[in-house]
């Protein structure tokens, strides 16, 4: 009897145990967070802007925590204010000499797109970080509180403008730089 209960236990106690490591695997991997990435949270009284920042192949571990923080930060600034510039020129030339059956044709298109972000954001900060051990990728999770958020637009109204003036002004003299350099590669 005492062989009987003893199996009992130990079947017993086994399944107990595949049954822990089976949810204890269940329950592995990243958080939800990483998977859900940046963006705008309205939970009853956790209402804010989430910034979702992550950097891969820094062996370097407090650089790449402070990579992981500062991009978490651009993550949360891109929220509220992005300029992006965007030019595009395509040319196509067909030429045919003499008879017709001879022909030559060419084509160019080029892209350039600037994407700026300025913004001085007051009160970001992180309040998870996670690394993933297999891929060695370091992920920091940051938050601005909307409270704190509303005070800091308050306070940047005048300087807001400011910025969008400069980011203007710099982003017409990049293309200007970018006609150039196109002009010195131009066939002759």
């Amino acid at each position: 009897m005492n062989r009987v209960l003893g199996f009992r236990s130990r079947l017993v106690g086994g399944g107990v145990a595949i049954a822990l490591l089976i949810g204890l695997a269940a329950c592995g991997g990243p958080p939800n967070w990483v998977k859900q990435g940046s963006g705008v949270f309205n939970e009853k009284d956790n209402k804010g802007f989430y910034g979702v920042g992550s950097v891969v192949g820094v062996r370097n571990e407090p650089l790449a925590w402070d990579t992981a923080e500062n991009r978490a930060r651009a993550e949360i600034a891109k929220t509220f204010e992005t300029y992006t510039g965007y030019l595009m020129r395509d040319y196509a030339a067909s030429t045919t000499a003499g008879d017709f059956t001879k022909n030559t044709e060419e084509q160019n298109v080029e892209r350039a797109i600037k994407t700026v972000t300025t913004a001085t954001l007051s009160g970001v900060r992180p309040i998870d970080r996670y690394k993933d051990e297999k891929t060695g990728t370091y992920y920091v999770l940051a938050k601005l509180n909307l409270e704190e958020m509303k005070n800091n637009l308050e306070q940047a109204k005048e300087l807001n403008a400011q910025v969008r003036d400069f980011v203007r002004k710099n982003a017409d003299k990049l293309f200007e730089r970018l006609e150039k350099e196109e002009d010195k590669r131009a066939p002759r």
